[in-house]
């Protein structure tokens, strides 16, 4: 068990068999919840072109990356599909790709392969920075009292004496909190005395209602950006040139008609139906002139008892004039808005 880990243990959490944080919560304080973020962890990229390297293959312009700008962005194969999707901050000359746990090492080794002579190190960050969430009405206030204040603007970022806050896109704010290991132990106690610790599935759940995606083991390789949403996220770059799967991802964006794309919705579970939804799991629509799903699962959290909050992508015709299932005879999604327009007819 690692150094965060442990600290947590002593401060109640208990980790399920993804490393996800769960806390009791048995005195909720309304208005700001404290999450470890003990299922993501951090890539970086460092060295003399580490900037160059990255540019030619994340989807969005790394030169417009900044001390006071994160990106989200994606790694795709030279087929356009994406294999690992997250935020790309600047520390100083270092380059952070914070991404779920379970992707870092892949997004290594997809990396690695195009390392040639470039000058630059690949590293798993572990407790070189570790990370933490924090939202509700009263996070902005907490933060300021801690002298950590968080930037207005969805994506900037802010550094204080060794704390990287960023600012997500969200109706309710909701912030980053990227810092090492020992100034993040510390900065757990001051936070959790006027915040809730809280579950890492309710954190899942807030990245699904404001219709953030993550790519995971079981969706690699699944989906190109678009599907994703991400060039509605400011997660892809037109104008930036080439990168690896930039060819698929500017002929779809140009030329071809999306059919597949992301949306947010709610299922109802049978309390006999195990196992949960999960993603990667399969959507089936009576009315798909598709011979294979019409869709897949990208993620889930739990919101009741038998009730989960989706991701999904989904055919385009199905979701506005058909219904689909949960597995081929599951249950009926339902279907909602998400926090930001779709492109016109999608």
């Amino acid at each position: 068990m690692t150094q965060w880990r442990e600290f947590l243990d002593t401060r109640g959490a208990r980790f399920d068999e993804h490393g996800q944080a769960h806390f009791p919560e048995h005195n909720h304080t309304p208005g700001c919840r404290l999450f470890a973020l003990t299922q993501l962890d951090t890539l970086l990229v460092s060295g003399e072109d580490a900037a160059d390297f990255l540019q030619g293959q994340l989807t969005n312009d790394v030169r417009e990356l900044s001390a006071e700008h994160s990106q989200l962005t994606a790694l795709c194969t030279q087929k356009g599909r994406v294999l690992a999707c997250g935020r790309l901050l600047a520390l100083d000359a270092t380059r952070a790709l914070l991404l779920p746990s379970e992707r870092v090492e892949a997004a290594r080794a997809q990396l690695q392969r195009y390392v040639l002579r470039s000058r630059v190190r690949l590293e798993r960050a572990g407790e070189q920075l570790l990370a933490l969430g924090l939202g509700g009405t009263e996070a902005p206030t907490l933060l300021e009292q801690l002298d950590l204040s968080a930037p207005a603007q969805a994506n900037a970022q802010r550094t204080h004496d060794g704390v990287s806050v960023i600012t997500l896109p969200d109706a309710t704010p909701r912030y980053l909190l990227l810092a090492a290991g020992e100034r993040v132990r510390g900065l757990w106690d001051a936070l959790a005395a006027h915040a809730t610790p809280s579950d890492g599935a309710i954190w899942r759940r807030l990245d699904i209602r404001a219709g953030l995606p993550s790519v995971y083991a079981a969706t690699a390789e699944a989906f190109i950006p678009q599907m994703l949403n991400l060039q509605l996220l400011d997660g892809v770059s037109f104008h930036k040139g080439c990168y690896t799967g930039q060819e698929v991802v500017a002929r779809m964006q140009h030329l071809g008609t999306l059919k597949r794309r992301m949306y947010r919705a709610t299922v109802e579970l049978a309390a006999e139906m195990t196992p949960p939804p999960s993603p990667g799991d399969v959507l089936f629509a009576a009315a798909s002139r598709s011979n294979q799903a019409s869709g897949r699962v990208v993620d889930a959290a739990p919101h009741g008892t038998g009730r989960y909050e989706l991701l999904v992508v989904l055919e385009t015709a199905i979701a506005e004039h058909g219904e689909a299932r949960l597995g081929e005879h599951g249950p009926v999604l339902e279907l909602h808005s998400l926090p930001y327009a779709l492109e016109p007819g999608a």
